[in-house]
């Protein structure tokens, strides 16, 4: 779907969007529309109780007087609450609305801000991002839909007063796009097609972008020591890989933000193999590495002025006469020995080795990883938050206030000495799994072992990098978590001026 940006006017064909706001407030076009069609929109919205409530959406199809074949109605929330997120739901839900509706073009009167926090160009730059982002599909293997099911929306045009300035604000927000579409891509991917090797193939892309792309293979990780991951994947017909991007948008000599993605490509369990239902959906657990190569894809393409380093642990857990036993004991590239006691708690193994690679060799002015981590974290918040768990109560802070600023958000768990009972182990150093309850702090207690003093930050997105219903920017399915939140962390907090 293309994204243009206009000066008003009512368009000869196609559909015409305008937002209301709650209480059925009717905006200066909506009110001339209105009019023009003899009292229909308000008609229409009295008989269907059409309140303005954000998200809410009704058609007044074929309306006489008009070229237009359809004027909807989108609402827009309380008057004087219109803000940035609240222009990307209203894109989202107009998306939703019309897309396998026949209508190939709309265009949105966008002239209902009464008040609001944001002005008019960068509200048309996020009502844009919404719409681009719930439009989403991934159809690569659909080979029969019947044409009704097809998306039929070719062009949406935002009308504002000052285009350019729209198509300004929008230009940085289209590169967060892309990258989150690239992370949907690689996640919404069957297992059989991404595996560590195409992975590391897909982020070879990004030196088109400026990205410098380095992959150690397996033979490179032992003799770095990367033995935590490398037993993780012992037991997979594909080898490891320990994919590095670097962007270098500021002074060389800065030290970069560092972001590090699990990245297990499929996780059966390995010997502690998981229950068969719903196993397919272990595709996903990669969608940590995933958001990484996303957000270095949108800072490279927006030309962010910071350094940052992305680190993607690749692997795939699968059981073989090979494959890591419960009770093995590892060496890990810091030098601590881990008892692995369930080889389904595979992803702190990868991200040990990771982290350590990270701190040690980049010095990063501080580290943030990501992952689909722990099922403890859906039961304690469910898909509307991920778990965030510091080692830095600035870098927390920072963190949180992003992900407010983007809807992607974060609720900071606990952590602390007395967790760390949990993972003592009789024969080793830590053993990698202290028990069912906690086991998100327990794992995240473990983590802040391999970061040194770095400043760090632990995400785990297993609630929310996959979703089951559709959201109002994003459809059923991956969800692209991560992008737009670390995108506008480095935007905040590390980017040059």
């Amino acid at each position: 779907m293309r994204i243009a940006f206009a000066k008003p006017g009512l368009p000869k064909g196609g559909t015409i969007a305008v937002p209301v706001s709650e209480g059925g407030k009717l905006g200066p076009t909506a009110a001339d529309l209105d009019r023009r069609i003899k009292g229909a929109l308000t008609r229409a919205a009295a008989s269907s109780r059409f309140a303005g409530k954000l998200d809410e959406t009704l058609s007044v199809v074929a309306p006489r007087g008009i070229g237009c074949s359809r004027v909807v109605l989108v609402g827009a929330g309380k008057i004087g609450a219109f803000d940035a997120l609240a222009a990307q739901r209203v894109g989202g839900a107009l998306i939703a609305h019309l897309a396998r509706s026949g209508e190939t073009d709309v265009a949105v009167a966008l002239d209902i801000v009464d008040g609001g926090s944001t002005g008019t160009a960068e509200c048309a730059a996020h009502l844009a991002h919404g719409a681009r982002l719930r439009g989403y599909r991934f159809d690569k293997y659909r080979t029969r839909q019947k044409p009704e099911e097809k998306p039929s929306l070719r062009r949406l045009t935002v009308q504002v007063p000052d285009p350019g300035a729209a198509r300004r604000a929008h230009a940085p927000l289209a590169a967060v796009e892309d990258g989150v579409v690239a992370v949907r891509d690689l996640v919404s991917e069957p297992a059989n097609v991404i595996n560590p090797a195409s992975f590391a193939a897909a982020a070879r892309e990004l030196t088109a972008l400026g990205v410098k792309v380095e992959v150690l293979d397996a033979g490179k990780l032992r003799k770095l020591g990367l033995n935590a991951m490398l037993g993780v994947g012992q037991g997979s017909a594909h080898e490891p890989k320990l994919v590095i991007l670097q962007w270098s948008g500021a002074d060389r000599k800065a030290p970069p933000a560092a972001f590090v993605g699990k990245g297990v490509t499929f996780d059966s369990g390995g010997v502690s193999i998981k229950p068969a239902q719903g196993m397919e959906e272990m595709k996903t657990d990669m969608a940590g590495a995933a958001a990484v190569l996303g957000t270095i894809r949108s800072l490279a393409a927006r030309r962010a002025r910071a350094n940052a380093v992305g680190v993607c642990a690749m692997v795939e857990n699968m059981v073989s006469g090979r494959a890591q036993r419960p009770g093995d004991v590892v060496r890990s590239a810091s030098g601590q020995t881990i008892e692995v006691v369930d080889t389904d708690a595979e992803g702190r193994l990868v991200l040990s080795d990771a982290l350590w690679y990270a701190q040690d060799r980049f010095k990063p002015r501080a580290m943030i990883d990501l992952a689909t981590l722990t099922g403890s974290i859906v039961v304690a918040l469910g898909h509307e938050y991920a778990g965030l768990f510091a080692n830095d109560d600035r870098l927390a802070e920072q963190l949180t206030a992003a992900g407010a600023a983007t809807g992607e958000r974060l609720w900071r768990m606990p952590a602390g000495e007395a967790y760390d009972e949990r993972i003592k182990s009789d024969i080793a150093d830590m053993k990698n799994d202290g028990g069912r309850w906690g086991d998100s702090i327990n794992a995240a207690v473990m983590l802040k072992r391999f970061v040194g003093k770095t400043p760090w930050a632990h995400l785990d997105i297993a609630g929310v990098a996959w979703t089951n219903e559709d959201r109002p920017t994003a459809p059923k399915g991956a969800t692209g978590f991560g992008v737009s939140l670390l995108d506008r962390f480095v935007t905040d907090c590390y980017e040059e001026r």
